[in-house]
């Protein structure tokens, strides 16, 4: 799970000093969000897809997600599928500028509806990947930050101009 904690974080960097340095399109911390998280899904959306084969990979499978679905979810090898497909039609509606704001909802959605499979995971101490369960302290904080990034992608979340004008002008003079 921090491996794609990690991913999002450094994507979100590299793309904002792209945009520093006159890359318009990442020119605003949210499209760079957009970005950066669409990379995540991207990356996490295409391992629901890895067949055993991949089983000795550093990246988890198929079927090490599915023990990760509660039991009260029905056929959970399909649910593993579409929420592989969901991540990947979402990363993609993040890259458009267009399809941002729906994408962005759309995701958070989608995390939410995530969340329980990741408390049972983390209560139940599934093995993930060959590592031991994520501990529940990790996984909501992580989920959260995801559902932030989604809501700030999709515009929801925002810092209003005079917040910002008064942020950056405490820090220009060292007020806090």
């Amino acid at each position: 799970m921090m491996e794609t904690l990690l991913v999002l974080l450094t994507t979100l960097l590299v793309l904002r000093a792209a945009g520093a340095l006159g890359a318009r399109r990442f020119a605003d911390w949210p499209s760079c969000a957009a970005y950066a998280l669409g990379v995540m899904l991207i990356m996490t959306g295409t391992t629901h897809f890895l067949p055993e084969a991949f089983a000795d990979s550093p990246v988890p499978t198929h079927a090490d997600f599915i023990p990760m679905v509660p039991p009260a979810v029905p056929l959970p090898s399909l649910m593993i599928y579409l929420t592989g497909v969901l991540e990947l039609l979402g990363a993609l509606g993040l890259f458009r500028t267009e399809t941002r704001r729906p994408a962005g909802l759309g995701l958070v959605a989608l995390f939410v509806v995530m969340l329980p499979a990741n408390v049972y995971a983390a209560v139940s101490d599934v093995p993930f990947n060959g590592a031991p369960a994520t501990p529940l302290w990790a996984r909501i904080p992580e989920q959260v930050l995801y559902i932030g990034v989604a809501l700030w992608a999709a515009g929801v979340l925002r810092v209003p101009r005079r917040e910002r004008n008064r942020i950056v002008d405490a820090g220009n003079h060292g007020i806090a």
